[in-house]
């Protein structure tokens, strides 16, 4: 298990699945296309399953449990096999249950306040979100000269276009994007579509 979410692949693919029935197949297309770190947002009732399925049944996935919020969430989704937690912001007791988890994660971030304050308490690696809105690439450049230490995962309105500007920052470890798991595609269960979606996303570092 890696320490560090941000150094898998450069693209983390966040999924929303309203049917668990699908998340094995489409964890595996998307391993297939070269995106091993795959984060199941908990914002549908069949999140915890589909993290369960893919934690049982593809190995070489590393399954995450994203819009975490609350230390229920983490015990919930550590007991369902996820491998590491994200949120989209982060209190002092989020914080807390999900350094006690063991997991790796990224808490969300999206002022310098917070970034700062997560270094105090030496958290490093940080979600970015939403990373558009927020301020996108000129945002996160402008945090590397006077915070070098912090390392980001921006997420939020970022697409196929706009990834590799934002990888090819130097705070920046990888992005997550849903641009290769389209809804269209997911509901008419075209693993394939999502696999060449999910290469394409893979060769973007650079």
């Amino acid at each position: 298990m890696t320490s560090s979410v941000l150094d898998l692949a450069p693209v983390v693919p966040v999924v929303v699945l309203e049917d668990a029935a699908d998340a094995v197949p489409l964890a595996r297309a998307l391993v297939a296309g070269g995106l091993p770190a795959i984060e199941v947002t908990l914002r549908t009732a069949a999140a915890l399953d589909a993290i369960r399925a893919i934690a049982a049944e593809v190995p070489d996935a590393v399954v995450g449990a994203g819009t975490v919020i609350s230390a229920r969430n983490v015990a919930d989704t550590v007991a369902a096999g996820a491998r590491f937690l994200v949120s989209p912001g982060w209190t002092d007791a989020l914080l807390d249950a999900m350094k006690g988890s063991g997991l790796p994660f990224l808490p969300g971030v999206s002022t310098t306040s917070e970034v700062v304050a997560l270094l105090e308490r030496g958290v490093t690696e940080m979600k970015f979100f939403p990373a558009e809105a927020a301020g996108g690439t000129a945002y996160l450049k402008a945090l590397s000269a006077p915070l070098p230490q912090a390392r980001f995962c921006p997420t939020g309105g970022i697409s196929a276009a706009s990834a590799p500007a934002y990888l090819a920052l130097p705070n920046v470890g990888c992005v997550g994007g849903s641009w290769m798991v389209p809804a269209d595609a997911v509901a008419a269960r075209d693993w394939a579509r999502v696999e060449r979606l999910a290469a394409g996303a893979a060769a973007l570092r650079g």
